[in-house]
């Protein structure tokens, strides 16, 4: 039976393996790459397994491709599903995006077009895949560095398409920040138009600043402009499972662990004020 999320996570990198499998870290949930653990055995899944006993865990997806019109694919939710009945996750994710069109797989996180076409094959994946899991997913809301011409916001698509498939949101506060810089949105506006009761997860990350743009690199710690979007977030959905997801230039776990604190510590003030 799976454990229900709660509390401040780390996602679980290779450099702290040890302590996951130990039990020594001082997180309460763990969150993994699905893809990287989408495997028939060897020590990857090993791992995993000995990390899970310890820790309630959180299965985050970069590869299902929910926006892409010619479908899913059957094999890649059947190795997901094998993965979910063995781990019992608390929450399986993945992002609004595509990364797939005639079986290529792009590895990227690539944008969508908010229109009603787009929501129309969004949804109809959506609720496949949630069958085909037999369970309600999490969908993050992406970074992006284009717009293209839509009929909605992206609030307003997140928010028409939990009201029409029943999913749940992982919301990447530092996402709403480079977007919101990128394409000069206002961050206030998407937090304001969020069904706050579908997101059952928050994402911290960092960014660096590109020639042009912000870029959503996960190799830096949560910058101040990000901790006071996730106050800000706080405040409005209440008391979620927050994570800090950190993927290059890794640090020792004590410091991650440290920046856990400040949203612990965020996350005190609002329920305080509340």
């Amino acid at each position: 039976m799976s454990e229900h999320l709660t509390g401040f996570g780390l996602g679980m990198r290779r450099p702290h393996y040890r302590s996951y499998i130990e039990g020594t870290a001082p997180v309460d949930f763990i969150e993994v790459i699905s893809e990287n653990f989408m495997i028939p055995g060897g020590k990857p899944l090993d791992t995993l397994m000995k990390a899970r006993r310890n820790y309630p865990l959180a299965l985050h997806g970069v590869s299902l491709s929910i926006g892409s019109a010619d479908g899913l694919r059957d094999d890649y939710l059947k190795e997901l599903r094998r993965l979910v009945d063995m781990m019992e996750p608390a929450v399986v994710s993945d992002h609004l995006c595509w990364t797939r069109i005639d079986g290529f797989n792009s590895h990227d996180l690539l944008p969508l077009p908010y229109t009603e076409e787009a929501l129309d094959v969004v949804c109809r994946n959506i609720d496949r895949a949630q069958e085909a899991l037999g369970r309600r997913m999490l969908l993050e809301n992406p970074s992006s560095y284009i717009a293209f011409p839509g009929a909605m916001t992206e609030w307003q698509f997140l928010a028409e398409m939990t009201k029409r498939t029943g999913c749940g949101l992982l919301l990447d506060v530092n996402n709403i920040h480079v977007s919101a810089v990128n394409h000069g949105f206002a961050a206030a506006d998407y937090l304001a138009g969020i069904p706050m009761h579908a997101v059952g997860q928050i994402h911290l990350a960092g960014h660096v600043q590109g020639e042009h743009l912000l870029i959503d690199t996960h190799d830096q710690p949560v910058p101040e402009e990000v901790w006071a979007l996730y106050r800000a977030a706080v405040a409005l959905a209440g008391p979620v499972p927050t994570m800090i997801e950190r993927d290059d230039n890794i640090p020792e776990l004590e410091e991650l662990c440290a920046e856990l604190d400040i949203a612990r510590g965020i996350a005190a003030d609002e329920r305080i004020a509340a």
